[in-house]
């Protein structure tokens, strides 16, 4: 067996240089490992034409330790499936030393480590650098959300807050797959500093832009030393068509009435929140959380159903990458008080087409078929649910929170070795 061995420049090489075509087979890996994680079903690949009902997920707790002494905390994220078990570890500044004085880092430790990969039985595979890896294979997963969007209404102005390579992963796929639909990208930060220099000047001078299609698209920077800057705030939010928040925030990023408020709710939002990953941390207001779940009662006997606004969808659930993880880790979640039943995983919903896809089949099958009888009442009802959901993914108010799963780390860290041995990149150590 041969053991990959890639740096962090090295992986940041490869995926920093994908095509589109090379972009959506990462997703492709990525969306068939949740929804087998989510679904306990594998997705059927050109190698097994048929889907197997017992697939070999399985996903640990992610564990940590916490040092007293650098004020730092490590992660391990283990996991394991069909395509062979990685164990991933990182260490990043921990929240909670900013007010522990005891716990103060000297300074500021940036998210590093590493994953190891290792076949199905056993042998090692590969040792990945997991900085680049780790900001890809998230920003990667709220591609798939972000690509169901309805581009022609929902996709126009992206908000971000933060700009660590979080930040810059998000956006830079977002563009790579849909940067011609994409007008405006507004960039928050806590101050103008030489991150936000360095993350304004890799779009900037990008020299992919007209190649991809996105060399119109405009860029702002925010930071709260504008004396407008709660005025200019607020109108970016409520222009935008899809929020990520990218920082390790303690309290909510904005005021959560901005959203919930009449104004606030005159269209749907998608919003990805991937920077708290621990319960004292957060970046959502909890009542935006709150206003995304909520019902209301209608009907005969009070029964629940999904509540319309003029123009988006009102009631709904959030989403998550895995429910465990996100229930006892996520703070936004827990302040609002979400329950395991108002929460749907990412790898649920992967599978469903885009809305526009279910109007196209529909519309085609009627017109081949013109009988609608042969579909069956529950073939048309469980459609018909599909379109729902689909058409709730591509226009109404969504919620992503991701608090990490090491089977991302395993999915993505395997597809990134299998590249390096196309395009020839990384050391190997032959009979490891």
């Amino acid at each position: 067996m041969t053991l990959t061995v890639l740096t962090d420049d090295q992986i940041s090489g490869l995926v920093s240089n994908l095509t589109k075509e090379e972009l959506q087979r990462f997703m492709g890996v990525l969306r068939g490992a949740l929804h087998e994680y989510s679904t306990a079903t594998t997705v059927p690949s050109k190698e097994n034409a048929a889907a197997t009902a017992a697939p070999e997920i399985h996903q640990p707790e992610r564990t940590s330790i916490n040092s007293k002494a650098t004020g730092a905390t490590t992660l391990f994220m283990p996991s394991s499936s069909s395509v062979g078990t990685g164990m991933k570890v990182v260490t990043l500044t921990s929240p909670s030393a900013e007010g522990d004085e005891d716990a103060r880092p000297k300074e500021n430790i940036k998210p590093t480590g590493a994953i190891t990969l290792f076949s199905p039985h056993g042998t090692p595979l590969g040792f990945l650098h997991a900085s680049t890896l780790t900001a890809f294979r998230t920003a990667l997963a709220s591609l798939l959300l972000i690509s169901k969007r309805d581009p022609s209404s929902h996709l126009k102005t992206i908000t971000v807050f933060g700009t660590g390579a979080q930040a810059y992963w998000h956006i830079r796929l977002s563009l790579l797959l849909l940067g011609q639909h994409i007008h405006q990208v507004n960039i928050l930060s806590r101050s103008f500093s030489p991150p936000v220099s360095s993350l304004l000047k890799s779009f900037l001078t990008c020299p992919n832009r007209e190649k991809e299609g996105w060399e119109n698209t405009q860029f702002s920077v925010l930071t709260p030393a504008h004396n407008e800057y709660e005025r200019l705030l607020k109108e970016q939010l409520l222009e935008s068509d899809v929020i990520i928040c990218c920082t390790p925030s303690t309290k909510p990023l904005w005021d959560g009435g901005i959203l919930t408020s009449h104004e606030g709710r005159q269209k749907g939002r998608l919003i990805v929140a991937i920077g708290s990953y621990k319960p004292d941390m957060q970046e959502i207001p909890q009542e935006v959380i709150q206003q995304a779940l909520k019902r209301h009662h209608h009907g005969v006997g009070g029964k629940h159903h999904w509540h319309w606004h003029k123009h988006a969808e009102e009631g709904g659930v959030v989403v998550v990458d895995t429910l465990d993880g996100a229930l006892k880790e996520a703070g936004e979640l827990i302040r609002a008080g979400c329950r395991p039943e108002m929460l749907v995983e990412l790898g649920e919903l992967v599978m469903l087409n885009d809305y526009h896809e279910h109007r196209h089949h529909r519309h085609h099958r009627d017109e081949k078929e013109n009988n609608k009888q042969e579909v069956g009442e529950k073939g048309e009802e469980q459609d018909k649910d599909h379109r729902k959901l689909a058409k709730w993914l591509a226009e109404g108010n969504v919620i992503y929170k991701s608090v990490g799963l090491g089977l991302m780390d395993l999915s993505v860290g395997m597809e990134i070795v299998r590249f390096a041995g196309e395009k020839g990149v990384g050391s190997r150590i032959e009979g490891f």
